[in-house]
């Protein structure tokens, strides 16, 4: 309802404007291409989120100040807090970091927000950068054309730049054309009164535009010719702060939970560091002049004065709000709940939300862990499946011990479980994935075909699970002590099996993770018993009858899939595809002999 009503009324207002003053038109045309210049930029940065995104964020953010000073490099370079938080909510979504880290990036953006100021006060003011513009343009119109995706996204870094330039250009230049028709200072509010009044328009600009940037930017420029005074303009400055925080909360809004909970600490961050800036107003006035006298900064140069006023608001919000980090999490924790599964039993995705999408990398990412999150479920079932409990195989005890204990004296219903645990979420990465892949380059659709064929054989085996379960139950209790040994010895290599693949999760050790791969692949060749003559032995001995015979044949076959399909699905995942790394038997041994001496 708001928005069928924002906007209209926007148009309204910009129509009479443009009717009243031919002036107003260039300022709105200044913050316009000042907007579009932003998106620009975003695009640009964009085309260089992907390879070692994740490896980057988590060795950037493993730390509280490693967060905050991650936040204040990205704000600075891309020059937009609100993207910053839009993108933390889409890192955030896809598990790439944890909450206590996301609201370090916010905070640290929070701060690197504050050089843009500085930026167009000291530079953009000071200088024609209308001339700096059009080379940029240029420049940068011509690499969009261009068919490499870096060329392509320095073209729009560049382009960016020239229209940011050239908005501000035009936004000087509208203020310094409108003092002549309407003077802006006479409806200037002194006191507390003017406080609040410019606080809420900074906070309503700043929705309308969805950029805090480009609030300041415009109060900067109105301040320079004049057209607001110092004071209000600080009103202005502490309302752009806190309206920055809508666009997080619209962004968090296709979010998980997680997503959610961050919008929520850079609300709570903004509006303390409102309120700090509001009480405590005529002390950082006084701390500005103060400093501005150290650094030389004249008593009348009121536009780098503001920007040395957004600084230490905000860096202050910083150092108020860092002890309380711990706290905020746990007070978003436990007010953000994640909301209760409508049929009690059944698992849905975790990662995949409309957020990510917003990066390629960060979409990858969520299907990644999506595709483990399956894995986990699948995990259940097969060793369930296999009549073991899943904490037996995850500890200590010999195959022997973990097949000796079994999960149910009775067949677990595989289909109760696949339908409740498997096929949401594989329906739901299935159709992520197409939606997802229509922003991606060809090479992460590639590895996105990896991705789904490793989720299309974590189904299989389970698929394959069922059928091995039936003569599993059997002849596991057979009285006959030959068939009851070939059914022992399935599940005691099924058993090491998911084992290795447990262990692969967890080491760091790439030379350890061939070794596991590669012999469980060799390992899989045990499963022909023809080949190997366990079946013929068994046969022409009688050790076994026709039927047994029959069975032990087609659940060896089954035995196999299931191990090829989980190998497989671990060196996708695991991103140990090629199978030139991997062992031989030969290999193998050698490194073996090496670790046992």
């Amino acid at each position: 309802m708001l928005r069928r009503i924002l906007l209209p009324s926007i148009l309204i207002i910009l129509a009479y404007g443009f009717w009243i003053s031919p002036d107003f038109k260039e300022i709105a045309a200044g913050v316009s291409i000042f907007l579009f210049g932003m998106l620009s930029l975003e695009e640009g940065f964009k085309a260089f989120s992907g390879g070692g995104l994740e490896k980057v964020l988590r060795k950037s953010t493993d730390k509280l100040y490693k967060s905050i000073g991650f936040g204040v490099l990205a704000t600075t370079i891309m020059q937009s807090s609100s993207l910053v938080s839009v993108l933390t909510i889409s890192f955030l979504g896809a598990g790439l970091i944890g909450l206590a880290q996301g609201i370090g990036i916010v905070f640290g953006a929070n701060i690197g927000t504050t050089t843009g100021a500085w930026l167009v006060a000291g530079f953009g003011l000071k200088v024609k950068i209308s001339a700096y513009a059009m080379p940029m343009l240029v420049f940068g119109v011509i690499l969009i054309f261009q068919k490499s995706k870096t060329l392509k996204g320095f073209g729009y870094i560049l382009a960016g730049l020239g229209f940011l330039f050239l908005g501000i250009h035009y936004m000087k230049d509208g203020f310094e054309a409108f003092k002549s028709t309407i003077d802006l200072t006479a409806f200037a509010v002194t006191g507390l009164k003017g406080l609040f009044i410019f606080t809420g328009i900074g906070i309503f600009a700043t929705v309308v535009m969805q950029s805090s940037h480009a609030t300041l930017v415009l109060i900067i420029t109105a301040l320079s010719v004049g057209q607001i005074s110092y004071e209000n303009a600080l009103a202005l400055a502490i309302g752009a702060n806190v309206g920055t925080t809508i666009t997080a909360i619209i962004g968090s809004m296709s979010s998980n939970i997680e997503g959610k909970r961050l919008a929520g600490a850079h609300l709570i961050f903004n509006l303390v560091t409102g309120l700090i800036a509001i009480v405590f107003i005529h002390q950082i006035m006084y701390s500005v002049d103060f400093i501005s006298n150290i650094v030389g900064i004249s008593n009348n140069d009121y536009t780098l004065k503001l920007a040395v006023f957004h600084t230490i608001f905000n860096t202050i919000g910083v150092l108020v709000m860092i002890p309380f980090i711990g706290k905020l999490v746990i007070f978003l924790e436990s007010t953000f709940k994640a909301s209760e599964k409508t049929y009690i039993g059944i698992d849905n995705a975790k990662y995949l939300n409309e957020s990510v999408l917003e990066l390629p990398s960060t979409a990858m990412a969520a299907i990644r862990r999506e595709t483990f999150h399956l894995y986990e479920n699948a995990f259940e079932i097969i060793s369930h499946g296999l009549n073991i409990k899943r904490s037996n195989i995850l500890s200590d005890l010999t195959s022997e011990q973990v097949i000796k204990e079994g999960y149910s004296d009775t067949k677990v219903d595989i289909d109760d479980f696949y339908n409740r645990k498997i096929k949401g979420i594989y329906g739901e990465i299935i159709d992520f994935s197409t939606r997802a892949q229509s922003h991606m380059g060809s090479e992460d659709i590639n590895q996105l075909y990896k991705l789904k064929l490793a989720n299309k054989d974590i189904v299989e085996a389970i698929k394959d699970t069922k059928h091995l379960q039936k003569n599993l139950v059997l002849y596991s209790k057979d009285p006959n002590q030959h068939i009851q040994e070939q059914y022992k010895n399935i599940r005691k290599d099924l058993v090491e099996l998911l084992r290795s693949i447990n262990t692969i999760s967890i080491t760091k050790e790439e030379e350890k993770v061939l070794m596991l791969l590669s012999k469980a692949k060799l390992h899989a060749q045990k499963y022909d018993f023809i080949a190997n003559g366990t079946l013929d032995n068994l046969i022409r001995n009688g050790l076994i009858t026709n039927e047994m015979a029959t069975s032990l044949m087609n659940d060896s076959s089954y035995a196999f899939d299931i191990s090829r399909k989980l190998v497989s699905m671990a060196e996708i995942l695991y991103n140990y595809e090629n199978d030139d790394l991997l062992m031989d038997d030969e290999e193998i041994q050698t490194m073996l002999n090496q670790k046992d001496n």
